[in-house]
C-alpha cells in the first residue's frame, strides 16, 4: 500500500511507522519458527528416547553432516540440557520429563509472542486507518481546490 503523496509529511511518517511495525512482524514470525524448529527436536530426541534400548545402535552426529554408529551403553544415562549453559545426566524417564518442561516452555513463549504479535496487527490496522483519512482529506482539499479555479464565473 502506497501512502506518498501531496501534503504527505503524516502520510509519510505513518508509511514509516507502518513499515517497522511490519518489519516486527516478521522477526516475530521467524521467532516462532524457530520455536517450533526447537519443539520438533524435542518431540524427535522425546520419541527416541521411549523406544530405545540399552544395546541398540544409534547414529550419533559428529558434526558437519557427519555421523558414526555407536551402541547405546545404558538408556538411563541421558545427558539433558537445561539451559544456560548446564547439562545433567538423567535416567530416561527424567530426561523425558524435562524434555517436555522445555517443550511446554516454548509453546507458552509461542503464545507470548503471538499475542505480541495480534498487538502489532491491531496498531497497523489503525495506522492504515488513519492513513486512508488523510488519503481522503487529502483528495477533498485537492478537489476544493480544483473546482474553485475554473468553475463558476460571472461575467456576462
Amino acid at each position: 500500500m502506497s501512502l506518498g503523496g501531496g501534503g504527505g509529511g503524516q502520510l509519510e511518517q505513518l508509511s514509516q511507522e507502518l513499515e517497522v511495525l511490519e518489519q516486527q512482524k516478521e522477526a516475530m514470525e521467524d521467532e516462532i519458527e524457530g520455536f517450533q524448529d526447537e519443539q520438533r527436536e524435542i518431540d524427535e530426541a522425546t520419541d527416541a528416547l521411549e523406544h530405545l534400548d540399552s544395546g541398540s545402535t544409534v547414529q550419533v552426529p559428529l558434526g558437519g553432516d557427519a555421523y558414526v554408529r555407536a551402541e547405546v551403553q545404558n538408556v538411563d544415562e541421558t545427558v539433558v540440557s537445561l539451559g544456560g549453559g548446564y547439562a545433567a545426566e538423567q535416567d530416561e524417564d527424567g530426561a523425558i520429563s524435562t524434555l517436555e518442561r522445555k517443550r511446554d516452555a516454548l509453546d507458552d513463549r509461542i503464545e507470548e509472542v503471538r499475542e505480541e504479535m495480534n498487538d502489532i496487527e491491531s496498531e497497523r490496522d489503525r495506522l492504515e486507518q488513519q492513513a486512508q483519512q488523510l488519503q481522503q482529506q487529502q483528495m477533498q482539499q485537492l478537489q476544493g481546490q480544483m473546482g474553485g479555479l475554473g468553475g463558476d464565473s460571472d461575467d456576462e
